[in-house]
C-alpha cells in the first residue's frame, strides 16, 4: 500500500519495485518511490497507462510490454451509450436479473445516492437493493459488500469504490450514471468490474443530452464504445493521450501541455532528443528545416477543401514527402478526390519540392523579393563548393557571395511566378549532376 512512502519504512536490499495499478499513483508519489532506492528495477502494471507514462514508453524513455491475451473463455463486455431514462434502466436490470445475475449501478454522488436507490426500488420492486459508498463505516461497508458477494442482494448502488479490487463473477451488468463525467481510463476500469467469468457482460453508460456535454466527453464516450474488444486497454490509452495531451516529462502534470506545439511535432522533437542522449551524437544538418520566404501564397484554400481535419492530414502528408514522385502522387490523389488544384495549392507543392532540393544542397533558408534574394547555407553543406564558385564566376552581375554562407542573386523578380521559376531553376542547376 502507500505505506511504502512513509520515511519509517526501510529495507536493506531493494532490487525490484513492482507498482500495481500505476494509474492510481500521482507523479510525486512515483518519483518518491524512485528516490528511495539507488539502483532498483521498476515494473509498473496498469490496464490503462496514463498519458504521461504512455508517451514516455512511445518515446523510448521507458520500455513497454503489452499483454493482450485474455483469460480462457472470457468474453468482451458489450458497451452501450444511452440517454438516461427509466425504460433503459429497467430493461438493463431486468435482463440481468432474469438470467440469475447481479447488477452494479454506479452513482458517484453520495448526497443523492439514497434517492437513486429508492428510484430503483420503485422501478424494480422485486429486486433487493443495497447502497455502498466510501463515507460509510468500515464494518457496515464490509458487511454490505460481503452480502452482495454472497448474492443476498441483486443490485448494488455504489460510487467508484468498486473501481479496483472488486472481483464478483456473478455481476455481469454495470450501469454508470453521468458517464460523461468520468475519464476514459476510469470508464475502462469500471467496465472491467463485470465480465469476470464466461458469461456475456454488459455496460450501460448513461448520459445527459449531448448538447450539454463537452466535446472531450463526447470523444471519450465514442472511444469507449468503439473499443469494446478484449485487450483494448492500450488502444484506449492512445485515445486518452490524443484527447488530454502527454503531460510533462520533468514536471507533475500527467496530461496537457503540448497543444501549442501539436502532438506530432512534440513527438518528433522528443524522439530526436532521446536518440541524441542514447547515441551521444548531435543531429543537426540532416534534419534541418528549410525556411522559404518568397512572398507567395501557398496553402490549401477553405473553399477547395472545407473539412479542417482532411486539410491537416494533407498538409502533414505533403510536408512528410521525401521526393518528387511522392508529391506527384499526392497531387493526382487530390485532383481525383477534390477536383483541379487551385493556384495556391499548386504553389504549395512547388515550395515543398524546393525544400526537398534545398535540403539536399544544405540550404537552410531561401528569401526573395522584387529585385532578388539569397540562399543561406548551413555551416558545412554537402554540395561541392566549386559549383558555387563556378556559378559566381560565370555570371558575376547576377550572383555574388555575401559572407561565408550566403549566396545573393539579383534579377527582375517583381512577378511572383517569375520569382518561383528563378529559384526553381537555380536549385535545379546546383543539384544537376556534373558533366565531365
Amino acid at each position: 500500500t502507500h505505506k511504502l512512502f512513509h520515511e519509517a519504512v526501510r529495507s536493506q536490499r531493494r532490487g525490484l519495485l513492482v507498482v500495481d495499478e500505476e494509474h492510481r499513483f500521482g507523479v510525486r508519489q512515483k518519483e518518491k518511490l524512485k528516490a528511495i532506492r539507488a539502483e532498483v528495477d521498476v515494473l509498473t502494471l496498469t490496464a490503462t497507462p496514463i498519458p504521461r507514462t504512455l508517451n514516455m514508453a512511445m518515446a523510448s524513455i521507458r520500455d513497454l510490454s503489452i499483454i493482450a491475451t485474455p483469460p480462457a473463455r472470457r468474453l468482451a463486455v458489450k458497451t452501450f451509450v444511452r440517454r438516461d431514462d427509466t425504460r433503459t434502466l429497467e430493461e438493463a436490470i431486468r435482463r440481468e436479473l432474469m438470467r440469475g445475475g447481479q447488477v452494479y449501478l454506479l452513482h458517484n454522488e453520495i448526497r443523492s445516492i439514497e434517492r437513486r436507490a429508492e428510484e430503483v426500488r420503485k422501478l424494480v420492486p422485486d429486486a433487493r437493493v443495497a447502497v455502498a459508498h466510501g463515507q460509510m463505516r468500515e464494518q457496515e461497508l464490509e458487511r454490505i459488500v460481503g452480502d452482495f458477494y454472497h448474492q443476498r442482494f441483486d443490485i448494488l448502488v455504489c460510487t467508484t469504490i468498486i473501481e479496483t479490487g472488486i472481483d464478483i463473477p456473478t455481476v455481469n451488468t454495470i450501469i454508470i450514471d453521468r458517464a460523461d463525467k468520468f475519464g476514459l481510463a476510469q470508464l475502462h476500469q469500471l467496465r472491467g468490474r463485470v465480465g469476470r467469468s464466461h458469461h456475456q457482460a454488459y455496460a450501460y453508460l448513461l448520459t445527459i443530452d449531448p448538447s450539454a456535454m463537452t466535446p472531450d466527453a463526447e470523444k471519450r464516450l465514442a472511444a469507449i464504445q468503439e473499443a469494446d474488444h478484449l485487450g483494448c486497454g492500450f488502444t484506449l490509452a492512445t485515445h486518452d493521450l490524443e484527447i488530454r495531451g502527454a503531460g510533462e516529462l520533468l514536471g507533475d502534470e500527467q496530461s496537457g501541455q503540448i497543444q501549442t506545439l501539436g502532438f506530432e511535432l512534440y513527438q518528433q522533437m522528443l524522439t530526436k532528443a532521446v536518440r541524441q542522449l542514447q547515441t551521444g551524437e548531435l543531429e543537426q544538418d540532416e534534419e534541418q528545416e528549410v525556411e522559404i520566404q518568397l512572398g507567395v501564397a501557398a496553402l490549401i484554400p477553405d473553399d477547395y477543401l472545407p473539412d479542417v481535419n482532411t486539410r491537416l492530414q494533407l498538409y502533414k502528408r505533403i510536408a512528410g514527402s521525401t521526393d518528387a514522385g511522392q508529391l506527384e502522387q499526392l497531387q493526382i490523389e487530390m485532383i481525383d478526390r477534390f477536383g483541379l488544384l487551385p493556384a495556391a495549392a499548386k504553389i504549395l507543392f512547388r515550395l515543398t519540392l524546393m525544400k526537398q532540393l534545398a535540403r539536399q544542397l544544405g540550404v537552410r533558408k531561401i528569401s526573395g523579393g522584387d529585385t532578388g534574394g539569397s540562399l543561406h547555407f548551413i555551416e558545412r553543406p554537402p554540395m561541392d563548393p566549386l559549383r558555387l564558385i563556378e556559378l559566381v564566376q560565370a555570371e558575376p552581375k547576377r550572383y555574388r557571395f555575401q559572407g561565408a554562407s550566403r549566396l545573393q542573386f539579383q534579377d527582375d523578380l517583381a512577378e511572383p511566378n517569375r520569382r518561383l521559376e528563378f529559384v526553381e531553376a537555380l536549385l535545379a542547376r546546383l543539384c544537376a549532376p556534373e558533366s565531365r
